[in-house]
């Protein structure tokens, strides 16, 4: 009885580290499957808000009965962007009427203040060299396990569950094609790149700690699995990162050596050599001048991203148009003239149809364009645009969380079209000063020992990088072990005795 009371007594004292541990594992590794769909979105609610939720209860219980102390290193910044994080929805919901559907926006703007909340919990809960370990080396374990799934996937058929699309957000097990850019236990290709993009600098940067060549074998692993991802944002903000951190360090002769690999790695898969083949061509196109509308003949596959609208014109073609290309134009045409008329409602029998082609193609005149593809294009077009008229709207406090849908395909734009300059700001203020601090913190350690945490900062400068393309800080895998490794990190500088040698 007397060792049941003991071991309780322990188990109260250090629940909430308990609890931090296995979030360190719940959020990469568990599927996403919902637990509960909300209205007019395919995002739902899913174990991790639960859990989240779980924790931060038992923490605000075991902070009253004083069995942990708050943290208090960087307080009022977080909780200053949490209030401009509300203030722009209540803004967009109840002002500038933005928000359309009020409870999604205030679960968009909940779900960024959860990101955040895992960062004062871990913090709060580091208080010697042996919690930093058992939660450092827990996340570098996590890493193992993601990449191993990640390379089951491609080569042993792993099943994956995505949330690509409102279909695939249903929970569904999928087995990936093998052309297929594999996830992991990801919600998708770009949020596991975006989370190796964050870890690999920091692997490297164990690697240089460490001194042993185990080490560098955990950070060859992300990297191949990084490029199964076939990513091309995240490969590129994943190479400028490394390069600067090796530069930084002066380790030239590693820098070379890891170019050397990642190219050749990159050589191993056809999908990201093929998609940056892929991201400018040089292409004929087919533009109507009185009405602007643009034909592109081409076939659509699953292994290549098709050509998007937005172009750089070369020249007017002067080459006649050939069978085979007149043949692509022309089901272009028809497939665009079938999707039309399914969406009016109207039946066309074959030859209204087969007439209305030919009406379309004879105001067609060809053109030698460098094209995008449609990623980009997207983007150019569509998503970037609206997140800068959301923000020219309101520039302070932005349209409110959830405004301009789902995905903005480049975090800022999304944050200065949902959150305004108070927002954005405050963040990145916050980013700034974590730095700032680390930075400061590292000065009294050995060389040795400041490795790690140069590969902490140069694995945030991969993230921003990222950022520009991909929504990373709003992926909620990525997101929340960002905010959690930073915990880590902040944490291990915040105790007494500061220094991580284990040895």
């Amino acid at each position: 009885m007397e060792k049941l009371i003991k071991w309780l007594r322990w188990v109260d004292n250090n629940l909430v580290k308990l609890l931090a541990a296995a979030f360190i594992f719940l959020i990469p590794l568990y599927p996403k499957f919902p637990l509960k769909f909300i209205d007019y979105t395919y995002i739902s609610i899913r174990l991790e808000d639960v859990f989240v939720a779980l924790i931060s209860f038992v923490f605000i219980v075991q902070l009253f009965r004083k069995k942990v102390d708050l943290n208090k290193q960087f307080l009022i910044l977080i909780v200053s962007f949490w209030a401009a994080v509300m203030l722009s929805f209540l803004w967009g919901a109840f002002v500038q009427k933005t928000v359309i559907y009020k409870h999604l926006g205030f679960l968009h703007a909940l779900r960024r203040i959860e990101y955040s909340l895992i960062f004062f919990i871990i913090t709060s809960t580091i208080k010697s060299r042996k919690d930093f370990l058992f939660y450092f080396w827990s996340a570098i374990l996590t890493l193992i396990i993601v990449c191993l799934y990640g390379i089951g996937q491609k080569f042993f058929g792993l099943p994956a569950v995505q949330t690509m699309n409102p279909e695939f957000a249903k929970g569904h097990i999928l087995f990936l094609t093998p052309e297929a850019r594999v996830s992991s236990t990801f919600a998708g290709h770009y949020d596991l790149a975006a989370y190796l993009v964050f870890f690999l600098p920091i692997s490297l940067g164990i690697y240089l700690w460490k001194r042993k060549f185990i080490y560098f074998l955990i950070f060859v692993l992300a990297l191949f699995t990084l490029t199964l991802t076939a990513s091309r944002s995240s490969s590129l903000a994943y190479l400028l990162s490394i390069c600067a951190f090796l530069i930084y360090l002066r380790k030239f002769k590693l820098l070379i050596f890891v170019v050397t690999l990642s190219v050749g790695l990159s050589f191993t898969t056809n999908n990201l050599s093929s998609r940056w083949a892929q991201a400018l061509r040089v292409k004929q196109i087919y533009v109507n001048e009185q009405t602007g509308q643009i034909v592109i003949p081409q076939k659509m596959s699953t292994d290549e991203l098709p050509a998007g609208s937005f172009y750089m014109e070369i020249d007017k073609a002067t080459e006649k148009t050939s069978v085979k290309t007149q043949n692509l134009l022309n089901e272009r045409i028809l497939a665009d003239i079938r999707d039309e008329a399914k969406k009016s409602g109207t039946t066309l029998t074959a030859s209204e149809e087969s007439q209305m082609v030919a009406t379309i193609s004879a105001g067609l005149k060809p053109v030698s364009t460098v094209i995008s593809d449609i990623s980009f294009a997207t983007r150019i077009q569509v998503e970037w645009p609206r997140a800068i008229k959301a923000f020219l709207k309101n520039p302070v406090l932005g349209s409110g969380p959830s405004s301009i849908t789902e995905a903005t395909d480049g975090d800022y734009f999304r944050w200065l079209g949902e959150m305004g300059l108070l927002g954005t700001l405050i963040f990145f203020y916050f980013l700034f000063s974590i730095i700032k601090f680390i930075w400061q913190k590292i000065k009294i350690l050995p060389q040795v020992e400041k490795y790690l945490y140069f590969g902490f900062i140069f694995g945030l400068f991969g993230l921003l990088l990222n950022a520009v393309y991909i929504d990373v800080f709003e992926a909620s895998k990525a997101a929340y072990t960002f905010w959690t490794v930073s915990g880590i990190i902040v944490g291990s500088l915040s105790i007494d005795n500061s220094g991580i040698t284990d040895s």
